[in-house]
C-alpha cells in the first residue's frame, strides 16, 4: 500500500467517524457519544476506531473544531455577500446566518453553546482559534462602522470591564473604544442568547408564533447604536 493510499484511507476513516459522531450528537447528545457505539455501527472492532480517534474526548474536540469552523465559514460567506461599506447590513447578515445554522442543526449548536459535557474540558490550543472566529468578524464589522462614524454610543463602563476590554482589543487587534466594544459584546450576547432561547425551547412551545421575526427585532434593538 502506497503512502498516498494510506493517507486516503485514513482521511476516509476519520471522515466517517466524524459523520457518525454528528449523527450520534443528534440522537444521543454530546454526553452520550461513544466510540464503541460508532465502531459497532461501522462494523469494525473498537480498536480500529481508537487508532484514528484515541478517546471520546478527542472525538468531542474534533466535532467542536469542525462545528466552530463550519459555523464561522457560514457567517463569513453571509457577510461577504454585502458590500464592505455597509457594516450594519453585514452584521445583520451575520446574525441571520448564525440563527439559520443553529435552527438547521440544533445538536451542533448545543455542542457549542449548550451545557458543558460532564468530564470534558475543551483543549484551548485547539478550540479557541476556531471558536473565536465569529466574534472576531462581529468586532471587525463594528470596527468598520466605528471608523465610518456610524457608531453612536458614549457609554462608560466600570474599570473592571474596561480592563477586560483592553485584553479583548489586544486579542483581536482592535482599536474600538469602550463604548463601541460594549455595542459589539451586547450584540454577541443578544445573538447567542436569543438563538439559544429559541433552539433550546426556552420560550415555550406557543409563546411566539414567528421566532424569526422576533429575532430580527431583537437584533435591530441591539444594533440601534449603529447607523448606516
Amino acid at each position: 500500500m502506497t503512502a498516498g493510499t494510506r493517507a486516503a484511507n485514513r482521511a476516509a476513516m476519520e471522515s466517517e467517524i466524524r459523520r457518525l459522531g454528528r449523527a450520534h450528537l443528534r440522537t444521543h447528545g454530546a454526553a452520550g457519544l461513544s466510540l464503541r457505539a460508532i465502531a459497532r455501527e461501522m462494523g469494525v472492532v473498537s480498536s480500529a476506531v481508537y487508532r484514528y480517534v484515541p478517546s471520546r474526548d478527542d472525538l468531542l474536540t474534533l466535532l467542536l473544531v469542525e462545528a466552530y469552523s463550519d459555523l464561522a465559514d457560514t457567517v463569513h460567506d453571509a457577510i461577504a455577500q454585502v458590500a464592505e461599506d455597509r457594516p450594519r447590513d453585514r452584521l445583520v447578515a451575520a446574525t441571520r446566518s448564525l440563527r439559520r445554522w443553529a435552527v438547521d442543526d440544533p445538536s451542533r449548536w448545543a455542542l457549542l453553546y449548550g451545557s458543558p459535557v460532564p468530564g470534558y474540558a475543551a483543549p484551548a490550543e485547539q478550540t479557541v482559534g476556531p471558536g473565536t472566529r465569529v466574534v472576531a468578524m462581529l468586532i471587525t464589522e463594528v470596527g468598520r462602522a466605528h471608523a465610518a462614524g456610524q457608531v453612536h454610543a458614549d457609554d462608560t463602563v466600570a474599570e473592571s470591564v474596561a480592563r477586560d476590554f483592553d485584553a479583548i482589543r489586544a486579542e483581536f487587534d482592535s482599536a474600538l473604544s469602550d463604548s463601541a466594544l460594549l455595542v459589539a459584546t451586547t450584540l454577541w450576547a443578544v445573538t447567542i442568547g436569543a438563538i439559544s432561547l429559541e433552539v433550546f425551547g426556552q420560550y415555550g412551545s406557543d409563546t411566539f408564533a414567528d421566532p424569526e421575526a422576533l429575532f430580527a427585532a431583537q437584533i435591530e434593538r441591539a444594533l440601534a447604536p449603529i447607523g448606516g
